[in-house]
């Protein structure tokens, strides 16, 4: 009996530890089938174009603003421009009360009278050599004198009339019919829009980018229209408080369609300005990671949307993109966020 029960029961042992193997075998296959990929998001690596560069916004300011002025204190009488009118060189632009002046310069001609008819009488006298020598360089000063005043009278009244130093469009008018202008106070501004300026604050670390001859794209979306900047004026002190620059590019304007005070957005093309055989690959920077080794590296997708490393060399910064140098070929699918839980191999779905 004893010999029957000993091989029933290794045969026991042996059927249940055959069943337990493929068992847990699947399960394990099954875990990994199960496994949850990780969502991220990714960009195909490609050479940088416009839309890719980084954009700034900038106002479109007048070329050159000359401020209007009278020369002395007086009520204006009249203003006979508008804001956004065209004024040529010496148009009339505006009067002031003139009867101050006119008063003067009559004053100043009785004088002038005087001092001639005085001259007459004691011309003859000098002639004569009756009259001191004294006494005739005293009546030439008073009529030098007199022909002073006069001038300055007649230089009053023309003065109270206003016109345009220059051509342009009127700007802004600063004192209306009826007001008292004060000397120097600008009555209206004139500006010279035959071409504009755009106006860019441009971050400290990136200025050093960008150069008079940087070629620029400019969309203004008051006319729907893109333009090409022209040459471009560096500043060359940064503002204390938010650390930028300001450029000025300059545009021109034909049709007097761009307009002070218009938003424009402004790119730079700073790939333009390298030699057109280098394809330059470029990514965000928050792509770029670094190994405790120093040595960078970003997160690249393979045909079985598997994350692996991909070591990378940097150029230079633009904007919010940089350069890759080496390390990676255009097509490639980069993860640009989400990469904090990636591991070799994880799989990911984007």
């Amino acid at each position: 009996m004893k010999n029957i029960i000993f091989p029933l029961l290794l045969l026991i042992f042996v059927g249940g530890s055959c069943t337990d193997k493929p068992a847990e075998s699947k399960k394990n296959v099954d875990s990994q089938e199960q496994q949850v990929p990780t969502r991220v998001k990714t960009e195909l690596v490609k050479p940088m174009t416009g839309e890719g560069a980084q954009t700034y916004v900038g106002i479109i300011e007048e070329n050159e603003a000359t401020a209007v002025s009278f020369t002395s204190m007086g009520v204006v009488k009249r203003l006979l421009v508008d804001e956004g009118q065209v004024v040529s060189k010496g148009q009339l632009i505006a009067e002031m009360d003139d009867t101050q002046a006119r008063n003067m310069l009559a004053g100043a001609e009785a004088q002038m009278t005087q001092a001639n008819d005085a001259l007459q009488r004691y011309g003859q006298l000098h002639e004569n050599g009756s009259l001191p020598e004294v006494q005739w360089v005293e009546v030439q000063s008073k009529v030098a004198q007199a022909q002073a005043q006069l001038e300055v009278a007649k230089k009053n009244l023309a003065d109270c009339k206003l016109v345009a130093p220059v051509s342009g469009i009127i700007g802004k008018k600063q004192v209306g019919a009826g007001e008292t202008a004060m000397p120097s106070q600008a009555v209206v501004s004139i500006l010279n829009i035959n071409k504009v300026k755009v106006k860019v604050a441009i971050p400290e670390a990136e200025i050093s980018e960008i150069s008079s001859s940087t070629p620029s794209n400019i969309k203004v979306d008051a006319i729907k229209q893109k333009l090409i900047g022209g040459a471009i004026e560096k500043g060359v002190q940064a503002d204390a408080l938010t650390h930028t620059y300001e450029i000025r590019i300059n545009v021109a304007n034909p049709g007097h369609q761009l307009l002070p005070g218009m938003v424009a957005s402004v790119t730079f093309n700073l790939l333009s300005q390298q030699s057109s055989d280098a394809k330059q690959l470029t990514l965000p920077v928050t792509a770029v990671q670094k190994k405790a080794s120093g040595k960078l590296f970003v997160w690249s997708i393979d045909e079985y949307n598997k994350a692996h490393r991909n070591d990378v060399t940097i150029g230079s910064t633009m904007g919010n993109r940089i350069v890759i140098t080496s390390g990676l070929n255009a097509g490639q699918r980069i993860v640009t966020e989400g990469y904090q839980k990636l591991s070799e191999g994880t799989k990911v779905i984007y």
